[in-house]
């Protein structure tokens, strides 16, 4: 047979192989260097354009979860460089191992230039100083969703998250659509982006995000199947007539049938997830966690979070939880002032003035499902016992946290102290503030001129810091505001900064959260200190009593996440931290802060029946009702939380699964793309490399120096595809047509000219016509052959180990490892030939002076 040089494999463009798949194989008469390499084309930029597509268009979805659209630049930026540095890279026929590393350089680097260029080298490559920047603006990010409730600002720390989570997102979708050979599969990757504005804004994912994530993952299905069709499927090649039309209409109307279908769909307000509920990655949503918007539990028509209490109080107390005072004009956010807290809360000092005379109350908490690392109790807490875990307590705001536990399942008794306070010793009380620290009284730079103004003019012809206090929550509480969940949602400004606080003054309309802000703002304004208390309203009766040692029957209370509420705290020399009450129809007014006069506004809720607490005396015991140790039975556990549990399980199995089956995905991928080659010579090129990874799965692996007839020779007569006499007749003679098929592809006479071989090639032509099927059977054949005739541990590793990946992987890992080897090598010798050139020099010029020494001068 004449051997010719090898020709093009003809593969699809953008294909990428191993040596075999491009037929790369070296034969008497032809070297490494006779390797053809097939041209990428159009196809990496076109599936770039179509993964960012996705994942930009996905992204729509996050406004109303971010405020406004300053933040979809750098997003659309991060999203765009990571793509299309895969597709250049891809372009330039780099290993898939390799793509993906450039890739998250790319990412690493385009985050630098964006976020950090000033704490960068030379603008774009990390330094020491950006990884602590990096470590302040992830404070920053944890102190934005400690405090906003969607939509957030948008700062740095918050923009930086979404960046390096969707340019991770892009890599992973790239490789789902790509390299893997499963464009459907990625939409799971924009499933995820589109998770999280459906579970955290109350209207979902909204039309922007939809539509534009639909679009995307359309151009990744259609590219997919323009550049590699699927031979499963009826048409012969995605460029067929009508193909693109019949694409176009299928996808048309799938989108349509979806945005109507989602309006005859009725919502679901109960379970795991019910619609217009948050995510929270803390732990089960039973807790009011400052991580969690208190929109979320507010808008809850059912409570979750059930706590029981028992007081000797003359009414129901507030169950403050943690206080919020550092304000930056962006954010309310609580200061744990780490350094500062005290661990024990055995004995705890509660700074409170001895101006006014104080009331001692035992409470009796029973925290039950309620998740938080923040434990509830009423405002002062001198001593809290029975607690099990670490708890520390914060000696500026009486906040008391856990060190290595959280409020789940606790019972704890709680003695505090109340002071008695009363108009008179408010009004009194107008020193100048000192002792305080100035973070409850800063100002940011950036106060809406509504909110100042606003402040004065309610404030006007006030002489006292208690008369000033007063006429604050008067206007607040007057009836030209309203309490609304939903107003804030739907007008867009859901959150607690200062141009949040400029859209309620104007509209008038929202929750204690903006209520309370509101008060702490403008009475900083006024020169009072000022934070804000996060916690529950007065609770309901349970109708039950529970027995304390030395206290008797007490009446028994309740809380869930309906009750969940912000009140503002304002500090008057001589008496410490007194909270008021500016939310109408929600808590209840302090004797202190009453106004006969001022008519309360209105609430717009559906869902505040029974939410009211009385401010009655407490009921007389019931002696019914046997005593407990302890308050309150244990509530009853939510199916809701008791199926996380079991999803965060089947998680984790699923994600074990689908890396243990990596491998064998991997194999399937492989074997799909080249039997879907839909040129002759293509198919007998992949049929052949499909061959060649069949037989090395199966221990017959090809050797470097064989020819491909020598190959096939020692894989017939091996035994490991049976009789070739018998059963197996059919294994054999596909090892027979694969190879030949290469043969004739490979070495072959060209299809050029007029004369004898151009007709013998032409006749070749015509025989391979249909190999992208044919080939299929003969590879279906041969596996049939070598699993019939394998144990069951090598049909075992053939499946789910193959040799042909697993090999192809351990190469991938080592390459950069011998791409430093080559390096240092080529230097070494480099280097000693310039020594050894150098040395010859040296000896060279030497003995030529003293040649020229020794030589008789002329006369």
């Amino acid at each position: 047979m004449t051997l010719t040089p090898q020709r093009s494999a003809g593969g699809r463009p953008g294909q990428s192989g191993t040596p075999a798949e491009n037929g790369s194989f070296l034969t008497p008469g032809t070297t490494g260097t006779q390797r053809s390499r097939t041209k990428a084309g159009a196809q990496p930029w076109l599936m770039a354009v179509s993964v960012a597509a996705a994942v930009a268009g996905a992204a729509l979805g996050l406004n109303g979860v971010l405020r406004g659209w300053a933040w979809y630049s750098p997003v659309l930026t991060t999203v765009v460089t990571v793509a299309f540095t895969m597709a250049g890279l891809r372009a330039l026929r780099w290993r898939s191992v390799f793509i993906t590393a450039g890739a998250l350089a790319a990412l690493v680097l385009i985050l630098t230039f964006t976020f950090f260029r000033p704490h960068s080298i030379l603008g774009f490559i990390p330094s020491g100083e950006t990884l602590r920047q990096l470590g302040r603006y992830l404070r920053r990010a944890s102190e934005t969703v400690l405090a906003e409730s969607a939509p957030v600002a948008p700062n740095a720390g918050i923009v930086l998250l979404v960046c390096a989570a969707l340019g991770l997102l892009v890599i992973l979708i790239d490789a789902l659509a790509y390299p893997l050979a499963l464009p459907a599969t990625s939409g799971l990757g924009i499933l995820a982006i589109l998770i999280v504005p459906a579970m955290i804004k109350p209207q979902s994912v909204g039309v922007l995000g939809f539509a534009g994530a639909t679009a995307g993952y359309l151009m990744i299905l259609a590219f997919s199947h323009w550049f590699a069709p699927d031979p499963r499927t009826g048409a012969d090649t995605a460029r067929n007539p009508g193909q693109f039309r019949r694409g176009a209409l299928t996808g048309a109307l799938a989108l349509t049938v979806t945005l109507l279908l989602q309006l005859i769909v009725p919502g679901f307000d109960q379970g795991t997830f019910p619609q217009g509920s948050r995510l929270n990655p803390f732990g089960t949503a039973t807790g009011l966690n400052p991580m969690i918007s208190l929109g979320n539990s507010l808008r809850s028509p059912s409570g979750d979070g059930r706590i029981t209490y028992a007081t000797n109080a003359p009414a129901a107390p507030y169950l403050r939880s943690v206080t919020v005072d550092n304000f930056n004009g962006d954010t309310w956010a609580p200061d744990d002032r780490d350094s500062t807290r005290r661990l024990g809360t055995g004995r705890m000092e509660t700074g409170l003035e001895p101006a006014a005379a104080e009331v001692r109350v035992v409470t009796a908490v029973d925290t039950g499902q309620f998740t938080s690392p923040y434990l509830p109790a009423p405002y002062a807490p001198e001593a809290v016992n029975g607690l099990t875990g670490r708890w520390s307590w914060d000696p500026a705001t009486l906040s008391i946290k856990g060190v290595d536990t959280n409020s789940r399942n606790q019972q704890y008794v709680v003695l505090s102290a109340s002071p008695q306070l009363t108009p008179d010793l408010l009004a009194q009380a107008n020193g100048p503030v000192q002792g305080v620290p100035e973070q409850f009284l800063r100002i940011p730079d950036n106060v809406p001129e509504i909110v100042r103004r606003t402040a004065q003019t309610v404030t006007e012809g006030s002489t006292t810091a208690y008369a000033r206090a007063m006429a604050i929550q008067r206007y607040l509480r007057s009836v030209e505001f309203t309490y609304s969940l939903q107003s804030p949602v739907q007008g867009g400004y859901d959150g607690n900064g200062l141009s949040v606080l400029a859209d309620f003054l104007n509209q008038k309309s929202g929750y204690c959260i903006h209520f309370a802000s509101a008060m702490a703002v403008m009475a900083r304004l006024e020169g009072i200190p000022s934070r804000i208390a996060v916690g529950y309203a007065p609770g309901r009766s349970t109708g039950g009593t529970v027995s304390i040692g030395g206290q008797g029957a007490l009446p028994e209370y309740e809380v869930d996440g309906r009750d969940a509420h912000a009140w503002p705290e304002l500090y008057f020399q001589g008496l410490g931290w007194v909270p008021f009450e500016p939310t109408p129809s929600r808590g209840a007014v302090p004797s202190y802060a009453t106004d006969a006069q001022a008519p309360s506004g209105a609430s717009t809720n559906e869902n505040n029946d029974g939410l009211l607490p009385s401010i009655s005396a407490n009921p007389a015991p019931q002696p019914t009702v046997a005593p407990l140790p302890l308050p309150g039975a244990a509530a009853p556990v939510d199916p809701a939380v008791r199926l996380l549990p079991v999803l965060y399980a089947a998680g984790a199995v699923l994600l074990l699964g689908l890396l243990l089956a990596s491998p064998r995905l991997v194999r399937t991928a492989r074997r799909r793309r080249r039997l879907g080659a839909d040129q002759a010579g293509a198919a007998a090129v992949q049929g052949w490399a499909e061959l060649r990874d069949l037989a090395m799965d199966f221990g017959v692996a090809p050797r470097p120096s064989e020819t491909p007839r020598h190959f096939s020779d020692r894989l017939r007569s091996s035994g490991a595809l049976g009789d070739p006499d018998g059963v197996d007749a059919d294994g054999h003679r596909a090892v027979r047509s694969l190879t030949a098929d290469f043969e004739r592809r490979q070495y072959g006479p060209p299809p050029s000219g007029g004369g004898p071989e151009a007709a013998a090639a032409g006749t070749a032509g015509a025989e391979t016509a249909g190999l992208g099927t044919e080939a299929g059977r003969r590879i279906a054949a041969v596996r049939g052959s070598l699993g019939a005739h394998a144990r069951p541990l090598a049909r075992f590793r053939a499946a789910w180990l193959p040799p042909s990946v697993m090999a192809s992987w351990r190469a991938a890992a080592a390459a950069p490892f011998r791409a430093v080897r080559r390096t240092v090598q080529r230097t070494a010798r480099r280097a000693g030939r310039h020594a050894g050139r150098g040395l010859a020099g040296a000896w060279s010029s030497t003995s030529g002076a003293v040649r020229r020494k020794r030589r008789p001068r002329g006369n």
